[in-house]
């Protein structure tokens, strides 16, 4: 395999080298392609959770959801450069993608939800801790990787899609604000949303190279042409906007909720192991070998510190992007220092208040079709990871008990109304109950053959 570049033509050794750079004129466009590829999906967890507190889509004063637009920027560009380049044990020194993660989303909507701005120091000074906490469960997570066989974690991730599934709609139809009235589920919604979805599957299956892996960027902004054309569109937010927006520590201020800090120690837990599949895929996959006890420590150990960092400037929890990972086995070049162009680029864009200023330009229901397509992603990524389990009686009983009582317990919160806050949150969030009753039960149940175990080992 050879690939043209500026210093000649590039061979299979130098793209499985992390420290081999191609030349800006590949760097570029590649690093580019990167943030393309997360960037939706990096801002939507911001989004979402801005909307749940009450101060996002439609509210009065849009100014904390544009600061929340522009940390996440920020600080997914920081973590990424903490993994290309590292500190000391933190980082791999691997082309990872860091961005705002899906998974703690079950668990910080019910934090937040219609409490608003204020609500926001209690989510920033657990995620902080849970941070912390990431950081240092990433030297022993080797040790524990045997509790998390791909049942367990094919069932979170399957979790985290179902238990979003119902915002995407809520989105495409008009939004929380616009429940009640006739505006709500029209058709002009829909024909947004649908615009975006169709433009999305369409360029997946039909385009190829930039045009396939944006394909969610470009289907948002086919929605957000339509919207212009239709009068949905007002770049008044743009031009009120700042150019320069320097971070402030504890912007939200400091909470402390026990409720919240076990939450998100319980699911810094499950980011781990997700960083882990991620760099495992990457040095096996691309780099064709596998991956080193120190690369996974330092991944597991950025993803906390990344986390925590963010946290401290009123940010989300920060995570590895598998998407990311798949676009690198798609270019097959492993260079760290692509990445880190791309993470520059991140950095430049969360100091610049205009580009999260424009963000809340776009209509909810066409962000709505791009969300329907993403979390309908997550369940899809999490039939592939339950496709290794060998589904015998013991297995299926497991995780069906699992699934049946975390999604029960989502969609009936009040069943468990008279049981402390701390207790109702963990039960209700659909993913920690799940988590909790897979792992203990696939520990204590006997009939782990040799075959699930090497399954587990996998």
């Amino acid at each position: 395999m050879t690939l043209a570049t500026s210093r000649g033509p590039m061979t299979a050794e130098q793209a499985r080298d992390t420290e081999y750079f191609p030349g800006l004129a590949v760097a570029m466009p590649l690093g580019i392609q990167h943030v393309l590829a997360m960037f939706v999906s990096n801002l939507t967890p911001a989004i979402i959770v801005a909307g749940a507190a009450g101060f996002g889509f439609g509210s009065a004063d849009p100014g904390p959801m544009i600061y929340l637009i522009q940390m996440s920027m920020l600080f997914a560009g920081v973590a990424t450069l903490l993994q290309t380049i590292g500190i000391g044990p933190v980082g791999a020194r691997l082309p990872i993608v860091q961005g705002t993660s899906f998974a703690f989303l079950p668990v910080m909507i019910p934090i937040v939800a219609g409490r608003g701005v204020g609500a926001m120091a209690e989510l920033a000074t657990a995620a902080m801790i849970g941070g912390l906490f990431h950081t240092c469960l990433s030297f022993f997570v080797g040790r524990i990787r045997f509790a998390l066989p791909p049942m367990v974690t094919g069932l979170v991730v399957l979790l985290i899609g179902l238990s979003l599934m119902r915002i995407g709609v809520v989105y495409a139809a008009g939004g929380v604000a616009a429940q009640g009235t006739a505006a709500y589920g029209s058709g002009a919604s829909w024909l947004l949303a649908g615009i975006v979805v169709v433009t999305t599957v369409a360029l997946s299956f039909f385009g190829r190279g930039i045009w396939s892996t944006a394909a969610v960027l470009l289907g948002l902004l086919a929605g957000y042409a339509a919207a212009a054309a239709m009068g949905r569109v007002s770049l008044a937010p743009v031009a009120g906007a700042g150019w320069v927006m320097v971070p402030s520590p504890f912007h939200f201020g400091f909470a402390l909720s026990a409720s919240a800090i076990l939450g998100f120690c319980l699911m810094g837990f499950i980011s781990a192991i997700e960083s882990i599949g991620d760099v495992s895929a990457i040095c096996e996959g691309t780099a064709g070998r596998r991956a080193t006890d120190r690369e996974l420590i330092g991944a597991t150990c950025a993803d906390g510190v990344g986390t925590a960092l963010a946290a401290v400037f009123g940010a989300m929890p920060n995570t590895s992007f598998s998407q990311n990972v798949g676009l690198i086995a798609i270019t097959g070049i492993m260079s760290r220092h692509i990445v880190t162009i791309g993470a520059c680029f991140l950095v430049l864009c969360g100091l610049v208040p205009k580009v999260g200023a424009l963000v809340t330009t776009i209509p909810i229901e066409v962000l709505g079709g791009g969300v329907i397509v993403m979390f309908g992603m997550v369940a899809a990524a999490a039939i592939s990871i339950l496709s290794d389990v060998e589904w015998s009686q013991r297995n299926m009983l497991i995780f069906g008990l699992a699934l049946s009582a975390s999604i029960g317990l989502e969609l009936e919160p009040q069943a468990v109304g008279h049981l402390p806050e701390t207790l109702r949150i963990m039960l209700t969030s659909g993913v920690l109950p799940a988590a909790l009753i897979a792992v203990v039960l696939n520990l204590v149940v006997p009939g782990r053959s040799a075959g699930a175990l090497a399954v587990s080992a996998g």
